[in-house]
């Protein structure tokens, strides 16, 4: 039987094999739009909607009656020197008084522009304070622009730096007006193409002392080292040449961001789990249109991970971390169309409010949460991205736990 290519058209093939070529051709153009998906670990529907802001819990806090309460605003007015000291331990004055003494960099940045509505860094992009230069810098690669990028990340502190394209699914539909919190534009400038993602480490110790006020601490002192950092690395960008947009907790959803600049792996916590510092880290980014090399997600493990330990989920007070698979769906407070480990937003921030301070317990008894600069812990490591992540789930019994605050003190 002769067979001539150029007579071998959709026509001549049989409806069957028809049919399944043009449903890989879809399949094909599907992974073509996002073709980092897989490898991300990301699953979306068509049902997929890009999150509102407004609809974060802490947003919700402000005008949501089903979240905003009495015990909701004390909890906010505990950050500003009105908190209530309790005689537990962790929960004394100077625990309240190192909580918001760290807290206080981000508070005067976040409060800058408040009053015209833009509490930036939280709900408004942070404002350009440096013009973006005439003339431009080229390197001689995006490979090279990009090492430059975090050779400067690294100099100005952050411990960790990766590289993504810009992906819009992840930014917020809009941003919340804290005059009455209302809806209003982004207003991020157009022509942006990538995302500079940024991880501030949280002291280890500190987290070992959660749920504490002290603990607390670790939280206030990375969102006041970020908010300087990612406002100095922006501007080198901008005089640079190049357009570079600071954004902390604001504009967009850092985890998938993370995640995609290959920085670590999303857990059933909610939280990236990295190589270097498990889930201990908070996360700043920064819009660009410099040409940039990207950096490839990585999936080493993790998922796998948590796919028999529920740990977090386990030790959650309030039950609000889930035991099952990762699945589509959730509260008000999760992005629609996303197939992952979603949390109860409501139950979590209720605990919050309880306490008069944030609670990361789901962080501090993560297996992953340890100091990989030891051997031994870098041998744990390979056993949990390995077959033999039973093992590595056993041997988490012998761990450290939970650090009393009086501990931390009394510490040299």
């Amino acid at each position: 039987m002769n067979f001539d290519r150029r007579k071998a058209t959709i026509g001549d093939m049989s409806p069957s094999f028809a049919t399944l070529v043009i449903r890989l051709v879809i399949l094909q153009c599907v992974f073509m739009e996002n073709p980092d998906d897989l490898a991300a670990g990301i699953e979306t529907t068509p049902q997929f909607k890009r999150f509102s802001q407004r609809n974060d819990v802490f947003s919700r806090a402000f005008w949501d009656d089903t979240v905003r309460s009495a015990a909701s605003q004390a909890f906010f007015a505990s950050y500003r020197m009105e908190a209530t000291p309790r005689r537990g331990d962790g929960f004394t004055q100077k625990d309240f008084a190192l909580r918001n003494a760290s807290w206080l960099i981000s508070d005067i940045m976040t409060d800058r522009f408040a009053a015209d509505g833009r509490r930036e860094g939280f709900q408004a992009p942070i404002s350009n304070d440096t013009p973006v230069a005439g003339e431009k810098v080229h390197f001689e690669t995006p490979s090279a622009a990009s090492a430059n990028v975090k050779k400067a990340a690294v100099f100005f502190g952050a411990d960790l730096c990766g590289v993504t394209d810009l992906d819009p699914r992840w930014l917020y539909e809009d941003r919340v007006d804290v005059r009455d919190m209302s809806t209003a534009p982004l207003g991020l400038p157009e022509g942006l193409t990538h995302v500079v993602v940024l991880g501030h480490e949280m002291d280890l110790e500190l987290v070992r002392s959660y749920p504490s006020a002290l603990g607390g601490a670790a939280t206030g002192r990375e969102y006041s080292h970020e908010a300087a950092i990612v406002m100095q690395l922006a501007a080198y960008i901008r005089n640079l040449g190049y357009q570079a947009v600071a954004s902390m907790n604001d504009t967009g959803l850092v985890i998938p961001m993370a995640v995609q600049a290959g920085l670590g792996e999303y857990a059933r916590n909610q939280l990236v789990i990295t190589p270097q510092f498990g889930p201990r880290l908070r996360f700043s980014k920064i819009f660009t249109n410099m040409p940039l090399a990207t950096d490839r997600p990585k999936r080493p493990g993790v998922a796998k991970f948590c796919d028999i330990c529920t740990k977090c989920a386990d030790a959650c007070p309030v039950k609000a971390l889930p035991l099952d698979p990762p699945k589509f769906g959730g509260g008000p407070s999760a992005i629609q169309g996303v197939k992952k480990w979603t949390s109860d937003a409501e139950k979590c921030f209720s605990f919050w409010t309880k306490l008069s301070s944030d609670c990361a317990i789901c962080m501090r008894v993560c297996p992953f949460n340890r100091d990989f600069r030891s051997w031994p812990q870098r041998l744990w490591l390979k056993l949990a991205l390995s077959p033999a992540r039973g093992l590595a789930l056993w041997l988490d019994r012998w761990r450290q736990g939970r650090l009393k605050p009086a501990q931390w003190w009394s510490r040299p």
